[in-house]
């Protein structure tokens, strides 16, 4: 028994491969999904499938049945298939390029690249076995051995660059917080004229304070609770808290109207790094149902953000580099809310006493 499939029939290098679209009803019959784990890297034809992602592509095409996308999977094929051009003039002439690719069933297609994506669909068609009606590119290839095949799968992945997180945030329309965090960057001038939208680390000469991933991180910290709310309220909270908080930064100020250069800033002090940009967001978190919340804010000037003030060593600076962790984070926020003059809790009181501005340095093992 075949399985006829619309394909195009072409030619890379010395090798003919063909181009066609499947079902994806076929995914779990025709590909071969073989446990890599028991094998030695050197005896496997590609790297062992990833469990925890499987999930993620699954969900990713359940949730967006009418508007997923997923590049050409590629395979190779043991025995060669039938191609049946199609009646054109040059199809007379066994010229043709398009047909119909008849794929023997039993005759399992060894994936080369995207292992990930198959498990994906074939998760996703036991919840929606009518996804199956829907077609994926396929590529195929002839299997020669597995030299050849593990050499497919150098080739495949050594010059893939994954991108940006900030470019990932930039492009996804479906993420609600990324939505609210983009409309409120346009309304606020530091972040509006200061937000690298591109790279997740900021080059040593950028004229720009912040990345868009490290607002997306503190916007994220702010709108816990109420992330699939309404975007234009979420947008509206935003602005309205980073409003807020820039009036008392006067340091983002200096650089937005061009009194102090950014690597300048950057290089001297903590004030627009990721690690307060989310203890700025987690503070907000816990300071907007203060009433007064507003007036606290002010209590910002008041901190010296340098990066050579030893109250910071050991809370988001250890061996004179910036940290980044959660215990940073953490760390880094507590001492914030201490100089706003918040409550805190006995956790947070205990940590502050042991900061160098109380009586003696903090730990990250304390937090």
């Amino acid at each position: 028994m075949f399985v006829h499939v619309p394909a195009m029939r072409g030619k890379l290098g010395s090798r003919t491969y063909y181009s066609c679209l499947m079902p994806m009803s076929a995914v779990p019959n025709l590909f071969k999904f073989t446990d890599w784990a028991g094998f030695s890297p050197e005896d496997r034809e590609q790297r062992v499938l990833n469990e925890k992602r499987v999930p993620d592509l699954r969900d990713y095409i359940l949730e967006n049945e009418d508007d997923f996308i997923f590049s050409s999977i590629t395979a190779s094929f043991k025995s060669e298939p039938v191609f049946v051009p199609v009646n054109t003039p040059a199809a007379e002439n066994g010229d043709s390029s398009i047909g119909i690719l008849k794929l023997r069933l039993g005759d399992e297609l060894i994936i080369n690249d995207g292992q990930h994506r198959c498990a994906g669909i074939a998760q996703a068609l036991r919840d929606n076995p009518s996804l199956g009606e829907q077609t994926i590119s396929v590529l195929l290839f002839p299997w020669e051995s597995k030299e050849r095949v593990q050499q497919m799968f150098s080739d495949l992945n050594r010059f893939v660059q994954k991108t940006s997180k900030s470019l990932d945030i930039l492009y996804d329309k479906r993420d609600k917080v990324s939505a609210a965090t983009l409309a409120a960057i346009d309304k606020v001038p530091v972040f509006k004229e200061l937000t690298d939208k591109d790279s997740v680390a900021l080059k040593s000469k950028s004229p720009k304070l912040f990345t868009l991933a490290a607002l997306y991180d503190a916007c994220t910290e702010l709108l816990k609770g109420r992330e699939e709310e309404d975007i234009a309220d979420n947008a509206a909270f935003l602005i309205d808290y980073w409003s807020a908080v820039s009036d008392h930064m006067p340091d983002w100020n200096k650089v937005l109207t061009r009194h102090k250069e950014a690597q300048e800033l950057r290089a001297e002090k903590i004030v627009s790094h990721s690690t307060v940009l989310r203890a700025l967001g987690g503070l907000g978190l816990d300071l907007i149902n203060d009433p007064n919340w507003k007036v606290r804010l002010a209590a910002l000037e008041s901190i010296n953000w340098s990066k050579k003030n030893p109250d910071w060593e050991n809370v988001c600076i250890v061996a004179n580099s910036v940290v980044s962790n959660r215990q940073a984070r953490s760390a880094t926020k507590t001492y914030i809310k201490g100089k706003l003059g918040m409550p805190l809790t006995d956790a947070e009181q205990r940590t502050l006493d042991r900061t160098p501005a109380g009586s003696a340095q903090i730990t990250l093992d304390d937090l």
